[in-house]
């Protein structure tokens, strides 16, 4: 009987956990639910607080992660000490957790509340964890060049037309995992290599909805690891 409310009280106090506390200033929020650590589909959710209560916004995007799923990243979280996922450079996995956003970014001007960057084809975003300059974009014509791997910020295909910046590992530890951002998806809803992407016109609303005075988040996650991560229930 003992062990018995022994382990009723241990249950008790699981799903009594607290939730995560977000900054005071959070009122919106993206939600990226997966299936599982393994499945690269997803379903992006935004959120905001209204009359004191979080409440959805709009309708739900279909969106594609790594092709490899998903792995506990670097952010405003905690990793489990039990992780058996967890984000490393170029293991084709998405970051879990909870993420600050940084700025958002486009091949043209576009008139937004939420910052705003303009990259060319010189613009580098550097995945080379030698590099004292590593998980930063850069203006590759006025630094001195350290490293050997980075991705274009612009190129001639469009899937960097529109995206958003995921602060994801900001203390650049080597090989943590670098360059996360939300962005447009190929055709046949192919997988990334460890970013989050939509369509076109779902970024672009995206954007749109973001408040820099709502001091916006990501959530990213499996279904299983929400109700760690959420102010709310999963599904609410």
């Amino acid at each position: 009987m003992k062990i018995f409310a022994a382990v009723l009280l241990a249950l008790t106090l699981l799903t009594a956990a607290p939730k995560p506390l977000l900054p005071q200033d959070t009122k919106q929020l993206i939600v990226v639910t997966a299936k599982d650590w393994h499945t690269p589909d997803a379903t992006l959710q935004r959120y905001e607080i209204k009359n004191g209560d979080w409440k959805q916004v709009g309708q739900s995007f279909q969106v594609i992660t790594g092709k490899n799923g998903l792995g506990w990243g670097r952010g405003m979280h905690q990793i489990p000490k039990n992780a058996k996922f967890i984000k490393k450079e170029g293991d084709g996995k998405a970051p879990a957790g909870i993420f600050r956003l940084k700025n958002s970014f486009g091949y043209q001007a576009f008139k937004i509340d939420y910052p705003y960057s303009v990259y060319r084809e010189t613009d580098h975003c550097v995945d080379d964890g030698k590099s004292k300059r590593y998980n930063q974009i850069i203006d590759s014509t006025k630094v001195k060049k350290d490293y050997k791997s980075y991705e274009h910020m612009k190129f001639p295909k469009n899937y960097y037309k529109y995206g958003l910046v995921v602060d994801h590992n900001p203390k650049a530890i080597p090989g943590a995992g670098s360059c996360i951002f939300m962005h447009i998806k190929k055709p046949n809803h192919i997988p990334t290599v460890g970013c989050t992407a939509m369509r076109e016109s779902e970024i672009k609303t995206l954007l749109k909805w973001l408040d820099p005075k709502k001091d916006p988040l990501l959530i990213q996650a499996p279904l299983s690891e929400m109700p760690k991560l959420l102010p709310f229930e999963p599904g609410q």
